[in-house]
């Protein structure tokens, strides 16, 4: 609709100014050969099409708009998908991390089964009915039962990567070491060194979780 109002404006435009032209030139008859031939002419030239379809330019829009809005839904897919994806990675990660949390010390805890066993049976050896004269046996049988199991612990901690310090002679260290009190340097022990271990300091792995409570020698003042 709004194309025909446009082309019949231009028509009327021209129409005058064909009569402006008219009248500079001279006067024609209005039913003339000259002036009916131009008049077929004109209209033949102009006169509109039956469908004003669009132009190839509108076309070529509108299939780059269809193809874009495709590109639009398909990456749009691909972006769910991928949120989708990294939340489940999220989940099965978290709950490995709870799981190591709660079963990292499964193999560590049953070792330390075996060194149970090792107590139960050497507490067994205490008997309420017990003879005295079983007192020297019952102690042979505990002192094998406390070596037993001193031996299995330490092949435990040995497994598990968990190492007792053994500071003696060793210089002072903060970080391993904790300091209880001096005392004077005795023949052969050199000042900031540790000379006593009041309490065994272990590492897991090379890194200490649990200090050495020690002793460290000092130069003893000289007497006036």
């Amino acid at each position: 609709m709004a194309a025909r109002s446009l082309w019949a404006v231009q028509r009327l435009q021209r129409l005058l100014a064909s009569g402006a032209m008219s009248e500079c030139r001279g006067w024609q008859h209005p039913f003339s050969t000259a002036t009916q031939r131009t008049a077929g002419e004109d209209c033949s030239s102009e006169d509109p099409p039956d469908g004003l379809g669009p132009s190839l330019a509108e076309q070529a829009l509108r299939l780059k708009a269809v193809k874009l809005e495709k590109e639009v839904q398909d990456l749009t897919l691909r972006y769910q998908r991928a949120v989708a994806d990294c939340e489940n990675i999220r989940r099965r990660t978290q709950r490995c991390v709870e799981d190591a949390k709660i079963f990292g010390i499964q193999s560590f805890c049953k070792d330390l089964v075996e060194v149970a066993d090792i107590l139960e049976k050497t507490a067994e050896c205490f008997s309420e009915g017990a003879e005295p004269e079983d007192h020297r046996l019952i102690l042979e049988k505990v002192f094998q039962g406390l070596s037993l199991l001193e031996a299995k612990l330490k092949s435990v901690f040995t497994k598990h990567g968990l190492e007792k310090m053994t500071p003696i002679g060793d210089k002072y260290d903060p970080h391993e070491h904790e300091l209880i009190c001096h005392m004077p340097a005795g023949v052969g022990v050199q000042p900031g060194t540790v000379a006593l271990v009041r309490q065994d300091g272990y590492k897991l792995h090379g890194r200490t979780i649990r200090l050495a409570q020690v002793e460290v020698a000092v130069e003893s003042q000289r007497r006036l």
